[in-house]
């Protein structure tokens, strides 16, 4: 996986980041969602590097990266704090302005970062995700059961930690594998590497951490743009699974363009992970908008 490219490390905004780099040209982010690392994009890297500089990076509390403590507030996994973390560490890679691709909890850092830091982001795909803010005020039943873990994992601490930690394989599986498409798009490497990275001390924190704040301090973040009339202006694509919980439960093309100028997107014929399910109609929508 990853050919040509160097997995490698950077201290930024009091953290480290762990990430890998390849290609040439334009900088090019790629943040994943959960349970994952940057590894759910070794199915398109390769291709996106013929074109970019792809730097592909482990958000705040998984993989590999800094797992900080978690604050009262939950501000220390807040989606600014993880948009903090990629704008500096684009910039020290010497990237002032770059692209950005990203699924599930990363596509939610990216939609801070472009909100925090509109300057600095050129495109913006992101993957599977309505905004946080439209999916928790229009929570139904359906998507409830469907996305338990939303519910679960912002229970105070230490329940869902212990919970994670006493078996990480077992909630892996039941979490990746209950979507539509079950495990089968999960090459062996790749699952090894999130269950090592599932496994790691203060793994269940982050994750755990990341749900509180997006049910706390992003909403507030949230609301307070949405008040001063801030939306997204550089150009949004949105792709989504047409077998996925997202498209069912909601309207993304609608949603999105409440909060946001300029957007297109469709449904892609596959479930949630994207990138690994479907990657070569992933490559075929994203690499014309993102060149």
């Amino acid at each position: 996986m990853f050919a040509g490219f160097e997995k490698t490390r950077r201290h930024v905004n009091g953290v480290d980041i762990t990430y890998r780099i390849g290609g040439s040209g334009a900088g090019l982010l790629l943040l994943h969602g959960h349970p994952q690392t940057h590894v759910i994009w070794h199915k398109v890297a390769e291709t996106l590097a013929q074109h970019f500089t792809v730097v592909a990076a482990d958000l705040r509390g998984y993989g590999d990266s800094s797992k900080p403590p978690a604050t009262d507030d939950h501000s220390s996994y807040s989606k600014r704090e993880m948009a903090r973390d990629n704008v500096e560490l684009m910039s020290a890679l010497g990237f002032p302005t770059f692209a950005v691709l990203a699924h599930d909890r990363g596509a939610r850092a990216a939609h801070r970062l472009a909100l925090d830091h509109p300057q600095a982001v050129t495109r913006l795909a992101l993957l599977d995700i309505a905004p946080t803010l439209a999916m928790y005020t229009q929570t139904d039943e359906a998507f409830a059961r469907a996305y338990w873990h939303w519910f679960f994992l912002i229970r105070p601490s230490p329940l869902p930690e212990t919970l994670l930690e006493a078996d990480p394989e077992q909630y892996l599986r039941s979490v990746m594998g209950s979507r539509s498409a079950g495990l089968a798009p999960f090459a062996d490497e790749a699952f090894t590497e999130y269950l090592r990275c599932a496994s790691l001390p203060g793994a269940a924190r982050g994750v755990c951490e990341d749900y509180r704040a997006s049910a706390s301090i992003d909403l507030t973040h949230d609301r307070a743009d949405i008040a001063a009339g801030h939306k997204l202006e550089m150009p949004l694509m949105v792709l989504w699974g047409a077998e996925g919980v997202v498209g069912k439960c909601f309207d993304p093309l609608k949603e999105w363009r409440e909060v946001a100028t300029d957007v297109r997107g469709k449904a892609l014929q596959c479930g949630h992970y994207i990138a690994e399910e479907a990657p070569d109609a992933l490559l075929a929508e994203v690499l014309p908008f993102l060149m």
